[in-house]
């Protein structure tokens, strides 16, 4: 089942367009990986699929017509952006209850929220199963965001979108700054994820692990996909390696395998 299709999508920032026509499909319980050279317009892709960026071309979600941010976070669509943009003056339990603001909005809509700051037995359900998947942050519920490690603020980052149960997650960079240990937990989590039936649209700095972990993959040139294929074959292709290294080349990459 295609959740994502993105065809002949340009966006960019002001009268910069950044992005050129790309194309890419990602489907339930699959990762997708979007690798290349610093500057390619990786982020700028993940902006503009979630509707941070004014966009041309077409985003369908399920069948539909993508519309702006709000829709497409009340449809099962979550963002962790290479920032993490955790709010660092609230505890982590309150960070967790944030990611799942929009499930509480629309309950209590229909008349099945809980007022206050209190969780509904649903979120509490949600906030059990974070801690689940990520123990080390059970012991923190009560912290400050801001004084957590970089790899604890990446899984309340990642914890933060599973409270919103999500569809479909977009991933920018997930390992930046990370140690190789917690890198490796990071990734074990991701595949996870993708067992779980999330499709997931990531884009990564470390080339090597996105793709082995992946199932499929674009390289990103310029705001052009250049090249695309299943992961197992873009991760042996040498032209691939010379992209992500960012050494320079005389021709572009071009094509599918």
């Amino acid at each position: 089942m295609t959740l994502l299709s993105v065809q002949n999508l340009s966006a960019g920032y002001g009268k910069a367009e950044v992005l050129h026509g790309v194309t890419l499909s990602v489907d339930a319980a699959q990762i997708v990986a979007i690798v290349g050279p610093n500057g390619a317009g990786k982020s700028t892709l993940m902006h503009a699929v979630m509707g941070l960026l004014p966009r041309r071309g077409q985003v369908s979600l399920l069948g539909q017509q993508a519309g702006e941010v709000g829709w497409m976070v009340r449809r099962g669509v979550v963002l962790v952006p290479e920032t993490r943009a955790l709010f660092t003056d609230m505890s982590v339990q309150d960070n967790l209850l944030l990611g799942g603001f929009s499930r509480w909005h629309q309950g209590r809509r229909r008349g099945t929220g809980y007022a206050g700051r209190q969780a509904s037995p649903d979120l509490a359900a949600s906030m059990a199963d974070v801690f689940g998947v990520f123990p080390r942050l059970a012991g923190r519920r009560r912290q400050l965001a801001g004084t957590l490690s970089g790899g604890e603020r990446q899984m309340l980052a990642l914890g933060r979108a599973l409270m919103g149960q999500p569809k479909l997650l977009l991933l920018d960079e997930p390992s930046l700054g990370l140690a190789p240990k917690i890198v490796a937990d990071i990734f074990r989590v991701i595949g996870g994820l993708r067992d779980r039936g999330i499709g997931i649209l990531l884009v990564e700095q470390n080339a090597r692990a996105a793709l082995r972990m992946a199932d499929y993959g674009y390289v990103l040139e310029m705001g052009r996909v250049a090249l695309h294929g299943p992961c197992a074959d873009l991760a042996a292709d040498p032209r691939v390696i010379e992209t992500y290294l960012g050494r320079r080349r005389e021709t572009g990459l071009t094509g599918q395998l």
